[in-house]
């Protein structure tokens, strides 16, 4: 995906409900935080540290720490011609903690202009030329604004991904003509000895193959049509704990106005290098909230950089093309831009045989707890108030019950209880709704996010983590996700519990904080 949907639109700032929640005070300088204004920033996510990013890039494997790249504008505060994004680079050895590099491909250094999505990749066999273990990038560019000239274009570090040089001024795979012709997502097809690459065009992605990085060969498409332009495009093989492998296909889409997510969808299948057969047609979603966009997947190695082939990482853009400007960050802390939290995703399958991905936080982030609040079986009806406050933290528990029509937790909820998130499960889904609070959806469509629950298991299991910005639920050991930007004042600190026209017992709740 490119840097913003206009790149007028990097001139942006706060509005809508991001307005409502500050004090007066002077805007803030980038990076800085303004005065009177207290800060935003997450506490435990990972967030820019100055003016703006969006979209990920798929972190890669570098002497013992992963390479975390990501679009940047550093004039976001500023726009005009200067507005677009370069690749920003974050390195970190347990996707917890993570330590700035600052700008890795830059923007304007060739006629084409800023750099949109693509991948990197180590070309450790030296295909390409630049050197046994050089890092390469492909990314989109797009020299003519709104022109059909989205094309893709390479990059090339020798010095461990920390710094890059374009490989000349022209594309290694020319516009055929299309307006949509992005976000490259490149990977070694070890079983044809070649590269091959997922490319977003409007509805389809093409595969392309390639054996140096440099020239490309047009292999054949999927097409998918009623989730809107398909970008950000991810291929992968992974193998189930009953040593199923499958290959998936997923895309960042917006099917919001057919009654879907917005989010990231995805297929599993096979794939021969030039076609991909999906086990059906119609997508699952990674995350089900609506604020999990531009996604990626990567490779899950240990210490020793061995690869775990039943397990890959995933970070997204904790925010929406709706409403990308708006946030309180941009006034009390001089940037906007929060990823979600990392996850594992594994391959599972269901009583019914069908397959489908599972996500989890990041096992690291067990390292960093520094509190934990262990409250045991809560019995409830009705509403009760928890005597804990906070504004960034973990709850967990698994709620039980015999009969009622719902249960659920009301987070970052207000002194005199009317403001508040909710989360749980009601009659046959489970849900996300952040209506009681302020947010960033001026619009009030996208309020409640929500999917399907069996009611006769009489019993949900809730993890949720709670930041300063952000709310992502996993039910039922993340066979379903919700993540939704939420802008809750910082006194609305409280925590309580409900039920819906019966008694549930909240069983093993506990809450973790956590210092980064």
């Amino acid at each position: 995906m490119h840097g913003l949907s206009r790149r007028a639109l990097f001139a942006g700032t706060a509005v809508g409900a991001g307005a409502a929640l500050l004090p007066p005070a002077a805007a803030a300088k980038p990076g800085t935080t303004a005065p009177g204004c207290a800060r935003y920033r997450a506490v435990y996510h990972f967030t820019v540290p100055d003016q703006w990013k969006n979209d990920p890039q798929r972190p890669v494997w570098i002497d013992g720490e992963y390479h975390y790249y990501y679009l940047y504008n550093p004039d976001y505060f500023t726009g005009g011609t200067t507005a677009g994004t370069a690749w920003r680079l974050a390195t970190s050895p347990d996707l917890v903690r993570f330590t700035d590099r600052g700008v890795a491909v830059p923007k304007d250094t060739t006629p084409n202009g800023d750099v949109w999505s693509g991948s990197a990749v180590v070309d450790t066999e030296n295909t390409a030329g630049f050197g046994a273990g050089a890092v390469v990038v492909l990314a989109t560019m797009e020299p003519v604004d709104g022109a059909p000239t989205q094309a893709q274009y390479l990059y090339y570090s020798t010095d461990k991904g920390r710094t890059f040089h374009p490989h000349g001024t022209g594309p290694v795979l020319p516009n055929p003509g299309v307006r949509d012709f992005r976000d490259p997502k490149v990977i070694r097809d070890e079983e044809r000895g070649r590269w091959a690459m997922a490319l977003a065009e409007n509805d389809k992605v093409g595969f392309y193959h390639s054996a140096d990085l440099k020239s490309w060969t047009y292999a054949g498409g999927f097409v998918r049509t009623g989730i809107g332009v398909l970008e950000c495009p991810d291929l992968f093989r992974i193998t189930a704990a009953d040593g199923t492998r499958r290959w998936v296909l997923g895309v960042s889409a917006n099917g919001k106005g057919s009654g879907l997510p917005g989010t990231y969808a995805y297929w599993t299948g096979a794939f021969d290098g030039s076609a991909f057969t999906p086990d059906a047609a119609d997508p699952q979603w990674l995350d089900h909230g609506w604020d999990w966009y531009g996604a990626v997947t990567f490779e899950k190695r240990n210490a020793a950089g061995t690869l775990d082939e039943r397990t890959r990482y995933a970070i997204g853009w904790l925010n929406n093309w709706d409403y990308a400007n708006t946030t309180p960050t941009i006034d009390t802390d001089g940037f906007n831009g929060t990823d979600s939290i990392v996850r594992e995703i594994t391959l599972e399958r269901a009583a019914s045989g069908a397959l489908h991905l599972a996500s989890r936080p990041v096992a690291a982030l067990d390292r960093y707890v520094s509190r934990t609040v262990r409250l045991g079986d809560i019995e409830v009806e009705g509403t009760r108030l928890l005597d804990y406050r906070g504004t960034a933290y973990e709850v967990s528990c698994e709620i039980t019950w015999e009969q009622l029509t719902g249960a659920g937790l009301q987070l970052r909820r207000s002194p005199d209880g009317v403001r508040h998130i909710d989360a749980g499960v009601h009659r046959d889904y489970a849900y996300l709704n952040r209506r009681p609070t302020v947010n960033p959806d001026a619009s009030g469509r996208w309020q409640e996010s929500r999917n399907p629950f069996d009611p006769s298991a009489r019993r949900v299991r809730l993890r949720i983590l709670v930041d300063r910005t952000s709310v992502e639920m996993f039910v039922d050991d993340g066979r379903y996700v919700h993540t939704s930007q939420v802008f809750p004042y910082l006194i609305d600190t409280r925590l309580a519990l409900f039920t819906v026209d019966g008694r549930a017992v909240f069983r093993n709740t506990e809450i973790r904080e956590f210092t980064v």
